[in-house]
């Protein structure tokens, strides 16, 4: 109760017009009641329920202060509970309090004022909740999470046909797994951006897939492209759509852009780049380790420049359906470098620049670099690092290639494994017992045909030698006139002229 007299002042009045206003009929009810809310300046609600009170004003004072003693008094009390009991929440601390509360008192832990320990024991489970609340915040000292927006949501999307012919320095930027057939364990990845404007292609390798990478390799192929970057356009992967790129891209005020989810031609600039640049170099064989990652990066090195100087590449210019048919017309082959340098948004100091690293680039001698890494990568991925890594010269290379055609693959990265001749049997050889007699027959007859050998063989021993078994004989009677045709050819004396061990056909061994 507020007005322009004293507190002392506004209860002598109270306790005056309190038995008047009691007795006093309706009318005459009124006019008290106006003059007291003119005079202590209260509201007239507050001003009815004051003159209708059993109670004193200074009982009502001592009672309130008796109930925020008590109430203080049993929050201090709840608090050493709640640390006793392990600082477990409310409804648990409300099921143990009156043991809690026994056990304490017992061992003379505490000593709990009558009136204390009946509203503690009396206290209800949220009660208790709502007097620990500022202690717990204090306690756990943890600070409220402040609700952020997903990146995802702060990315805008780009489709495939959002590009619209886009100045150089928009990216597709994505990764290239080199795990081999499987996921599992560490090993390296390529991050690859491609230019969809140009086509210029960059790639570095990464020892993990981890968003701090990601954006110190985007550092490193800032430096490398021929121009400013202006955007980058990224698929769904977490390393790409975390906090860390987006304020990276804010930072460096580059436009940063997502395709849809399972849509993979939004991205089909990069896709494309992934087989024909990054696959066909490297493989897909597993690398892990930093050794493999210094070598993919110095295969990377030679890579971009053969590629990007030296590599024409088709770029669509239209497309149009006609039925169930796509008709496809396409600009004429070029490499990134010559898009680059006809592009009228390129600055002429970039365009110096790209002439002056082209100038001198010998495309044999890239070309060499690259097979010397895939050498050392596919040792890397066999396991046999050391052993075949015999470093040509650059003429000893130019001298191989009119004849490296016969040799099938030239990549030794995607070269398939000499298979191992299959010189042992896996079923039982059925002429094991009767060879000694067909070698007999042969050199009664050397000119007896396998067939007439089977034939004799079914009249002594009917039913042992079914018809299938005909072409091994036949396979097994030419290899013994192959034999003896050498040595009439040669002698004893091998191919080398060597002396050699005679050669005894029998049981199936192969020659």
């Amino acid at each position: 109760m507020q007005g322009t007299i004293s507190k002392p002042a506004q209860n002598e009045v109270l306790e005056t017009l309190r038995e008047r206003y009691q007795d006093a009929p309706k009318a005459n009810k009124t006019k008290i009641l106006d003059e007291f809310v003119a005079l202590a300046g209260c509201h007239r609600k507050h001003a009815i329920r004051l003159l209708l009170a059993d109670v004193g004003a200074s009982a009502c004072k001592t009672l309130a202060v008796d109930r925020r003693t008590y109430k203080e008094a049993v929050r201090e009390a709840l608090v050493v509970l709640w640390e006793a009991a392990d600082r477990i929440c409310g409804k648990r601390l409300k099921a143990i309090l009156p043991s809690l509360i026994m056990a304490l008192e017992r061992h003379g832990h505490l000593t709990l004022d009558p009136t204390v320990r009946q509203r503690l024991l009396s206290v209800s489970p949220a009660t208790i909740d709502r007097l620990l609340s500022a202690v717990r915040s204090k306690a756990s000292q943890r600070k409220k999470r402040k609700t952020q927006t997903k990146p995802s949501k702060q990315i805008n999307i780009r489709t495939f046909a959002d590009w619209n012919d886009p100045l150089p320095g928009y990216l597709e930027i994505d990764f290239v797994s080199h795990g081999g057939s499987s996921a599992q364990g560490t090993f390296l990845w390529s991050l690859v951006a491609t230019d969809v404007c140009s086509g210029w292609t960059e790639a570095i390798p990464l020892v993990a897939r981890e968003q701090s990478l990601v954006t110190e390799g985007l550092n490193v192929m800032r430096r490398q492209f021929p121009f400013p970057i202006l955007g980058i356009d990224t698929d769904n992967d977490s390393a790409f759509i975390n906090d860390t790129l987006l304020t990276y891209c804010q930072n460096q005020k580059l436009e940063f852009t997502r395709s849809r989810a399972y849509q993979k031609n939004d991205q089909a600039w990069i896709e494309q780049k992934n087989g024909a640049v990054v696959r066909r170099f490297v493989g897909y064989e597993r690398f892990s380790g930093i050794v493999a990652g210094q070598c993919l990066a110095q295969l990377f090195q030679a890579v971009r420049l053969f590629v990007n100087y030296f590599q024409p590449s088709f770029k669509l210019k239209s497309k149009k359906r006609e039925g169930a048919k796509v008709k496809k017309l396409y600009h004429k082959p070029a490499t990134p470098c010559e898009r680059v340098l006809q592009h009228a948004s390129v600055t002429e100091a970039d365009k110096e620049g790209l002439r002056c690293e082209r100038g001198p680039l010998d495309p044999l001698e890239l070309l060499h670099r690259i097979r010397e890494s895939q050498s050392a990568l596919a040792a890397l991925g066999s396991g046999e690092l050391g052993t075949g890594l015999e470093r040509k010269s650059l003429e000893q290379f130019l001298a191989t290639l009119p004849e490296l055609w016969r040799q099938g693959e030239a990549r030794p990265t995607h070269r398939e494994k000499d298979s191992q001749p299959h010189s042992w049997r896996t079923r039982p050889d059925p002429y094991e017992g009767v060879w000694p007699e067909i070698l007999l027959w042969l050199q009664e007859t050397p000119d007896i045909t396998a067939k007439s050998l089977w034939e004799k063989l079914h009249q002594k021993y009917p039913g042992r030698f079914p018809e299938g078994q005909l072409r091994t004989l036949q396979r097994r009677i030419r290899e013994w006139r192959r034999v003896m045709a050498r040595e009439l050819v040669y002698g004893c004396l091998d191919e080398n002229g060597t002396r050699e061990k005679p050669v005894v056909i029998g049981f199936g061994e192969k020659v």
